[in-house]
C-alpha cells in the first residue's frame, strides 16, 4: 500500500462519516501571532475553538502541514538520532465542532485502524488522561481492544495544548506496540521506538488563559492529528520493524541524495542522508508559502535548518550548494498533492542556493577552526570549550552557536555557555551604550503616565486621518527642565509607529506658541514632546491650539503610499516571497527593507518604478477603513505579516484594486497626489534581506536638482579642460 492510497484511505473514510474535507492552512500562520510555524491540524480551528469564529460544517478532515522547531513542541534535535521524528510532516485529522465527542472520535478510530487498515489488535494501546473515566469506559465496553490495553496517564502525557495558552482539553492516544513483547505496558510512553503514539484525540473542552487557569469553552469538540509518517511506516513495514525513513515518503528523496553525494544510505551515515531529506521538506514547504531564511522569527529558524543540513551535507563531502537540487525531486513526488510547490518551485530554489552560496565559506573555515580547537582539547584531556572560544568562532567568523553545540556534542564536549552568554551580554550593552539617539529628545524615557499630572482619564482621539489643526484641552502635563510632555483630549498629531515618523508643528496655549518636536504614544496615549525654552506654566483643562506642519506632513504621506505602491510592485515582479521586514517613512525619502534572496536585476527595478508610477497616473482613490474587526479584514484578503500585533479592530489601506494592506498610518486621498517615484538606491543589508530608498512628490524635484547639478558641474569641468 503506498502513502497516496494512505492518505486518500483516510480521507475517504471520514468522508463516508459525513466529513467536509478541508484544504490543508498554510505552514506559515501570518494570521496567528502566538506561532513561527503551523504546529497542528487545529490550528486553522483555533477561532471556533475559541468561540470566536464559524464555519458552514461541524465536521472536517484534511491532511495538514506541519513544522515543529521551536517552542512547546520542537523535534530539532530529535531528526537525524530517531526514525520517527521529523520537522516537517503531514498529520492527518478529523474534527467536530460541537457535533460529536469523545464515543464517536474513539470508536470511528478503533474502526479506520482495525477494519479498515487491518492493524494487529494485539499490537494497540489506548492511553487515556488520570481522570478521564468516559473515555476508559468508552475504550472498554465500545471496542473490542484488550482491556489490559488501555492506561491511564498525568498532564505530561494525555493532556493536550497547543501553547503556554488556547484550547486544550484531555486526550487519547493510540500506540503501536512493535516489538514481540505484546504485554509490557511499560514501554507505552516510554519515548521509544519499540511503542510510538500513531494517533491522537484530543476532546477540547478547556482555554487556559495567561495566568495558567482553565475556562470551560461554550462547545465541546473534537480534534485529532495522525503522523502520517508514522502511520505509512506501521502500514507499510511488517512489525516488529517500523522506520519513516523506510516509507516511499522518504526512500524517493534518500535515493537522490545518494546521486548527488555519490554514497550509499547504510548505518554509518544514516544521521547525514536523514536530516538532509527531512530539512529540504521543511525548507521547501515553509518557503513556499511565504517565509523566507532572515536572522529573526521564523526566518532565523529556517536559517537554522538550512545550515544544520548543510553542514551535514559536508559529512557527505557536498561542498559545493546541493540543498536547492532536492526541491525539483520534492515537487515532482508532493507537487500533485501541495499544488503551490509546483506554483513556486523556481523562487523556492533560487532562495534556497542563494543562502547555500552566502554560508559555505563561513561553514568551510568554521568547521576547520572546530576542529583545530576541538583537537586540542581532547589531546589535553579537557571536555569543555571556553566561552571566549565560542564567542570567537561566532562573532569574529560568524559560525552559528548551534552548529558548535552539534559538533561539540558529537565529541562528546561540553560548551561554557554561561561565560558565553556573559560575553554576548557585553558586546550588547557596549553597542547600546555607543548608539546615538537621531533626536536628543526621544532619549529621555516615558515608560508610563505615573507621573503625569492628569486631570482626567478621558479615551483619547486621534483626527489626524482627516484634520491637521484642532482645538483641544489639555489634560495632562508633565514638565522636564525646558521639555514640556502634554496630552490633550484630541490631537491631529502623528504618534511614530507602523515605519512612519511622527508628525512637527505647534500648539498656542493662553497665547503662547509652542514648538512641537515629536510625539509618541504612551499606555495608548498620544504624548506631545514640545520645546519650552521659557519654562512656561500649562494648567489643566486650558485650550490647546494644534497644528501640525501641513508641508512636512504632506511629503510623509506620499511616501508612506508608496511604500504600499512599491511593496505591491515589488510582489509582483520579483514574487510574493517578497515580504516587508522593515521601513521608514519621512519627509524627505522613504526607506524599504524585504526579503529577496538576491540582488535584483536593473530592468527589474525599472519595471518597478514604471508599474508604480503608472498606478500613480490612474488616480487610484483611498479607501480607507478605520476599525473594522480583524476578521473581516483578513476575509478581504489584506496583506500582513509575522510580528505585527492586531487587536479585535484594525485599519485597512486601500487604493483602488492595486493595493490593499493592514495600516495604521496616514496617506493621501488618491495615488495621483503621490506625484512620482524615483528609486534612487537599492542594497543588501544582510543576507537575503534587501533595502530600497526612494523618493516622490518634492522628493523627486529635489533629486532631479541635485543630478542636474552634477551633470552641469560635470561638463564645466569638461569645457576647462578642452579650454
Amino acid at each position: 500500500m503506498n502513502s497516496r492510497d494512505i492518505r486518500q484511505q483516510f480521507l475517504d473514510f471520514f468522508v463516508s462519516k459525513k466529513h467536509k474535507i478541508v484544504p490543508s492552512s498554510p505552514v506559515v500562520p501570518f494570521d496567528d501571532p502566538t506561532l513561527l510555524f503551523t504546529n497542528a491540524g487545529m490550528n486553522q480551528f483555533k477561532d471556533v475553538f475559541l468561540g470566536k469564529g464559524t464555519r458552514d460544517y461541524t465536521r472536517a478532515a484534511d491532511t495538514q502541514k506541519c513544522i515543529r522547531v521551536s517552542g512547546k513542541h520542537n523535534d530539532l534535535e530529535e531528526v537525524g538520532h530517531d526514525t520517527y521524528h521529523h520537522t516537517f510532516f503531514e498529520m492527518l485529522g478529523n474534527w467536530s465542532f460541537g457535533d460529536y465527542y469523545k464515543e464517536e472520535a474513539i470508536v470511528w478510530a478503533w474502526e479506520l485502524l482495525t477494519e479498515i487498515w487491518k492493524l494487529p489488535k494485539e499490537r494497540l494501546w489506548a492511553t487515556v488522561y488520570k481522570t478521564d473515566d468516559e473515555s476508559f469506559e468508552i475504550w472498554k465496553t465500545k471496542t473490542d481492544i484488550n482491556p489490559n490495553h488501555i492506561l491511564r496517564f498525568g498532564e505530561k502525557d494525555n493532556f493536550w495544548e497547543m501553547g503556554e495558552t488556547g484550547p486544550c482539553g484531555p486526550c487519547s492516544e493510540i500506540h503501536i506496540n512493535l516489538t514481540d513483547d505484546l504485554e509490557n505496558k511499560n514501554l507505552v510512553n516510554a519515548g521509544t521506538a519499540d511503542c510510538i503514539e500513531i494517533w491522537n484525540l484530543v476532546f477540547i473542552q478547556y482555554n487556559r488563559d495567561l495566568k495558567g487557569h482553565l475556562h470551560e469553552l461554550p462547545q465541546k469538540h473534537v480534534d485529532t492529528g495522525m503522523g502520517f509518517e508514522r502511520l505509512c511506516a506501521v502500514l507499510q513495514n511488517t512489525p516488529p520493524s517500523s522506520d519513516n525513513y523506510s516509507t516511499d515518503v522518504f526512500s524517493p528523496i534518500l535515493k537522490k541524495i545518494s546521486e548527488i553525494s555519490n554514497k550509499e544510505y547504510n548505518k554509518d551515515n544514516k544521521s547525514s542522508f536523514q536530516v538532509i531529506a527531512d530539512h529540504i521538506r521543511s525548507l521547501t514547504f515553509a518557503i513556499a508559502d511565504g517565509a523566507v531564511p532572515s536572522n529573526e522569527g521564523r526566518g532565523y529558524v529556517l536559517r537554522r535548518i538550512l545550515r544544520r543540513a548543510a553542514r551535514y551535507g559536508r559529512k557527505l563531502n557536498l561542498h559545493e550548494p546541493f540543498l536547492f537540487k532536492l526541491v525539483d525531486f520534492l515537487v515532482k513526488t508532493m507537487g500533485d498533492v501541495f499544488p503551490e510547490l509546483k506554483n513556486n518551485q523556481s523562487t523556492i530554489e533560487k532562495i534556497i542556493k542563494a543562502e547555500e552560496v552566502s554560508f559555505n565559506a563561513t561553514l568551510d573555515r568554521g568547521i576547520e577552526l572546530f576542529e583545530k580547537l576541538a583537537n586540542r582539547l581532547i589531546a589535553e584531556n579537557k571536555k569543555v570549550i571556553g566561552g571566549e572560544d565560542i564567542f570567537l568562532l561566532f562573532d569574529t567568523y560568524g559560525f552559528p552557536v548551534d552548529l558548535i553545540n552539534i559538533m561539540a556534542k558529537e565529541k562528546e564536549i561540553q560548551l561554557d555557555e554561561k561565560r558565553f552568554n556573559e560575553l554576548m551580554n557585553e558586546q550588547k550593552e557596549k553597542a547600546r551604550k555607543s548608539s546615538k539617539m537621531k533626536n536628543q529628545i526621544n532619549e529621555i524615557a516615558l515608560h508610563s503616565l505615573d507621573d503625569f499630572n492628569i486631570s482626567e482619564n478621558v479615551e483619547q482621539e486621534f483626527l489626524g486621518y482627516d484634520k491637521l489643526e484642532s482645538i483641544s484641552k489639555v489634560i495632562g502635563t508633565k514638565s522636564d527642565d525646558k521639555i514640556l510632555y502634554l496630552i490633550v483630549d484630541k490631537t491631529p498629531f502623528y504618534a511614530e509607529g507602523g515605519g512612519q515618523i511622527a508628525d512637527t508643528g505647534e500648539v498656542e496655549i493662553d497665547g503662547n506658541v509652542l514648538r512641537v518636536v515629536n510625539c509618541i504614544k504612551v499606555e495608548d496615549k498620544f504624548v506631545h514632546i514640545i520645546e519650552n525654552e521659557k519654562q512656561i506654566p500649562i494648567r489643566n483643562n486650558a485650550e490647546a491650539i494644534l497644528k501640525v506642519n501641513r508641508n512636512r506632513r504632506w511629503d510623509v504621506m506620499r511616501n508612506h503610499s508608496a511604500t504600499h505602491f512599491l511593496h505591491k510592485a515589488l510582489r509582483e515582479v520579483l514574487g510574493t516571497h517578497v515580504q516587508q521586514s522593515g521601513s521608514y517613512v519621512g519627509p524627505d525619502r522613504l526607506r524599504f527593507d524585504f526579503t529577496h534572496f538576491e540582488k535584483p536585476k536593473d530592468e527589474e527595478l525599472e519595471k518597478i518604478e514604471q508599474i508604480i508610477n503608472e498606478k500613480i497616473r490612474e488616480n487610484l482613490e483611498l479607501n480607507h477603513l478605520r476599525g473594522i474587526p480583524f476578521d473581516e479584514a483578513k476575509k478581504m484578503g489584506a496583506l500582513m505579516f509575522f510580528g505585527d500585533k492586531y487587536g479585535e479592530k484594525v485599519n485597512v489601506v486601500q487604493f483602488g484594486d492595486y493595493t490593499l494592506e493592514f495600516c495604521g498610518g496616514t496617506h493621501v486621498g488618491n495615488s495621483s497626489q503621490i506625484g512620482m517615484i524615483k528609486i534612487v538606491s537599492e542594497s543588501s543589508i544582510a543576507a537575503g534581506m534587501r533595502r530600497i530608498e526612494a523618493v516622490t512628490g518634492r522628493g523627486v524635484e529635489e533629486y532631479i536638482k541635485v543630478q542636474n547639478e552634477k551633470i552641469n558641474e560635470e561638463e564645466n569641468k569638461l569645457f576647462s579642460l578642452q579650454e
